[in-house]
């Protein structure tokens, strides 16, 4: 029996990458939920978001046949140095890559990534309903913190918000 090849190689972001990222995620932001972004930010935040140097600072790529079909990061919790060993996770897919572990296969090394850094807690938000995300989540080893309701206003009605935290180390 063969060994079933991983749903997409995964490896860190480079330049030419961000188009694709952004494209991603302006697609979530046009029509979906798991943003409360009303409009795509510039190419340059991608940019911060590569070039960052703050330890657990992370962007990494699904690519499948030479096209990225999802992508996910880390960075800042919260701007206050007590914050400094938290970090906030995020991964968004590209609609042909949902439901293939794509998003497993992401937070799987990006995780790994983080502990080798020695970060303390990884959080999530997740919008929802989503329940793609929360087991995606739950999977991968966080718990649920609570939800926020009525947090967000986008596409016409509320959204709660559930914190999912991991700690890792």
């Amino acid at each position: 029996m063969a060994a079933v090849p991983p749903p997409a190689a995964i490896r860190p972001a480079t330049d030419a990458d961000l188009p694709a990222i952004a494209a991603i995620y302006a697609e979530e932001v046009h029509h979906g939920i798991s943003t409360f972004a009303t409009e795509p930010p510039p190419l340059d935040y991608w940019v911060g978001r590569l070039t960052s140097t703050e330890t657990g600072d992370h962007l990494l790529v699904a690519e499948r046949d030479g096209a990225v079909v999802g992508y996910t990061f880390s960075g800042s919790y919260r701007p206050r140095a007590a914050y400094a060993r938290t970090r906030e996770s995020s991964v968004y897919l590209a609609a042909e890559a949902r439901g293939a572990g794509v998003g497993r296969a992401l937070y799987d090394e990006l995780l790994r990534l983080m502990r080798a850094d020695g970060v303390h807690l990884v959080v999530a938000v997740v919008a929802l309903p989503n329940p793609g995300s929360q087991a995606l989540h739950r999977a991968c080893g966080y718990t649920s913190a609570g939800v926020l309701h009525e947090v967000g206003h986008k596409f016409g009605r509320w959204i709660d918000t559930e914190l999912w935290q991991l700690r890792l180390t």
